[in-house]
């Protein structure tokens, strides 16, 4: 073995834990955004809440979650974007080797509609928006690389998106995160949580609150597809 393979982050311990079957069920429950209570993940991960506390205190000292105590509880959320962006990374890859899970998404029909993931929108709408980008050539795909183009640059400028505000960050700027129950991409990393907080400011969506859910104002629907399309 290479000496320069020995040095730098250990990558197992991480690998281990998120590999983990129940931990990977509690992570991916983290990703939609809300905080959770130990015995919400413990629904998640189908295991008792004893054991469930021993996963998140693991989780916890890896640096993959953090928590925040509120009274008599304690409520769990990914600990940064860096966690985000990695479990995102590996959601095309277990697709693309086959490694699908039975349930294909959430049977709710709000969830499938709109909700949140992380800090971005999923569902439905957020599939079409991420597609009319990519046909429109305001977005260019190759893979996982999702770059703004030119006229992306002209577009967002025009729609109140400052572009310059948020490329130069730590997290990337575009990424395709695939979508939950679409089985397609949606757009998330700093530009698609800047269009989800777009939204939110003006009022055409809001959270449900204790729950994925987005739900559309009267003529909000209409008022983000002339947005992106028009």
């Amino acid at each position: 073995m290479h000496e320069a393979l020995r040095d730098g982050p250990d990558i197992s311990i991480i690998a281990a834990l998120i590999g983990n079957p129940a931990n990977a069920n509690m992570l991916l429950a983290l990703v939609a955004g809300p905080a959770l209570t130990a015995t919400e993940l413990a629904n998640e991960a189908g295991v008792t809440l004893p054991t469930v506390s021993g996963h998140l205190a693991r989780l916890h000292e890896a640096g993959l979650v953090s928590v925040e105590r509120q009274g008599r509880h304690r409520y769990f959320r990914l600990a940064d974007p860096d966690v985000v962006a990695l479990l995102e990374a590996l959601l095309p890859v277990a697709a693309r080797a086959g490694h699908l899970r039975t349930r294909t998404g959430p049977r709710d029909p709000e969830l499938r509609r709109a909700r949140s993931c992380y800090d971005h929108l999923a569902g439905d709408l957020a599939v079409k928006m991420f597609e009319s980008f990519l046909a429109r050539g305001v977005l260019q795909r190759k893979g996982r690389t999702v770059r703004i183009t030119a006229e992306g640059h002209r577009f967002f400028a025009r729609k109140d998106i400052d572009i310059a505000a948020i490329e130069h960050g730590r997290r990337p700027l575009c990424l395709p995160c695939l979508d939950w129950s679409e089985r397609r991409s949606h757009l998330s990393g700093a530009l698609g949580a800047a269009i989800f907080s777009h939204i939110l400011a003006r009022g055409w969506a809001s959270r449900r609150a204790g729950s994925r859910i987005v739900r559309f104002a009267a003529g909000g629907e209409r008022s983000i597809m002339a947005w992106y399309s028009g």
